[in-house]
């Protein structure tokens, strides 16, 4: 008999094409996760509410070219399940639940929820939605009830709220949910093109959807080590920003090469990018074929996501089906579908 595989859950918010800060941050490891585990990976559009609720009319157009990018990236519809938030609706409410017994201050303790008000200062988000998108978190993570969730140390503090709140419910209602474990991701430190955080708004971003020549002449133009002005200096990789990227996309041995090369100023930031770029436009080229190939498909990626929703819902139903009884809220009065 063959163990049954231990299941992980893990969600992005829609945000249009996706970058290399994207990929190698998040999707590299889902593709790894999901040789191991069985998969959920969703679109967290309710979540996306929380911050673009003035403006929520292009969540759809993002919802498809993230999902384009998933799919380039190499997730596999049929090891994975692929599915969006907002076609759940058991989803809000055990939200809706989980909210009526999870005391103020464990919200108002998250430590980046300040953080955020603050970076995000351009927006109105003295909202309950804003507070309370951490018990929406973990109504996502605790209605699959997955054993271990992939995220960066920033987003531990969430996954804590959630074991929490599913021992306040198992001690309020019986041992229903799981403690769901932290499966830390190891996200490399890569900036933009400009040596700031790779972000849309800065644009200064590499996307999987950027052609090859479009690959090539943005990496020509990034920063590496502002310390070292001229090529006959010394440099000094652990402080050049564009290194990262070549420690991803390069062998071992040759990054080896090029640490010592630089630090004895035999090869110039131009040359070593010359290289990188060779790499990446490499490495990227099976994801850039295969985003081309969805991209003309938007009915197949519609029913991948729509077959995802099923599974997702029957998994979903059976949850809240659980939830409902431990509350006594199962009565022959309420139909179920």
């Amino acid at each position: 008999m063959t163990q049954e595989k231990k299941r992980i859950l893990s969600g992005m918010r829609p945000t249009g094409r996706l970058h290399l800060g994207n990929y190698y941050g998040a999707l590299y490891n889902w593709l790894r996760l999901q040789e191991q585990y069985e998969c959920y990976f969703f679109v967290a559009d309710w979540h996306a509410l929380t911050t673009e609720y003035e403006n929520p009319g292009p969540l759809g157009e993002y919802i498809q070219e993230m999902v384009i990018d998933w799919l380039a990236a190499g997730l596999d519809p049929e090891r994975s399940t692929l599915f969006v938030q907002s076609g759940i609706p058991e989803h809000p409410e055990l939200y809706l639940i989980f909210g009526m017994f999870t005391p103020v201050s464990w919200l108002e303790r998250n430590p980046t929820y300040k953080d955020q008000i603050q970076e995000l200062a351009h927006k109105e988000l003295a909202t309950y939605g804003f507070l309370g998108y951490p018990v929406l978190q973990a109504a996502d993570i605790l209605m699959y009830k997955a054993h271990g969730v992939p995220v960066g140390v920033d987003q531990v503090p969430h996954v804590e709220m959630t074991r929490e709140i599913a021992r306040r419910f198992n001690h309020l209602y019986g041992p229903l949910f799981p403690e769901p474990e932290v499966l830390l991701t190891e996200v490399p430190k890569l900036t933009g093109t400009d040596g700031r955080k790779m972000s849309k708004s800065y644009d200064n971003c590499i996307y999987l959807s950027d052609p090859p020549e479009v690959v090539a002449r943005k990496v020509r133009g990034m920063v590496t080590d502002t310390q070292r002005p001229y090529r006959r200096d010394p440099g000094e990789p652990d402080r050049c920003l564009t290194f990262p990227f070549l420690r991803l996309n390069l062998p071992p041995a040759r990054i080896e090469e090029i640490a010592r090369a630089c630090r004895a100023a035999e090869l110039g930031c131009v040359e070593c990018k010359k290289e990188l770029a060779e790499a990446l436009v490499a490495n990227l080229a099976p994801v850039y074929e295969r985003r081309q190939y969805y991209a003309g498909l938007p009915e197949l990626v519609r029913e991948i996501l729509v077959a995802g929703n099923a599974r997702a819902r029957q998994t979903a139903r059976r949850t809240l089906r659980e939830v409902r009884q431990a509350l006594g809220f199962q009565r022959d009065y309420q139909l179920w579908e």
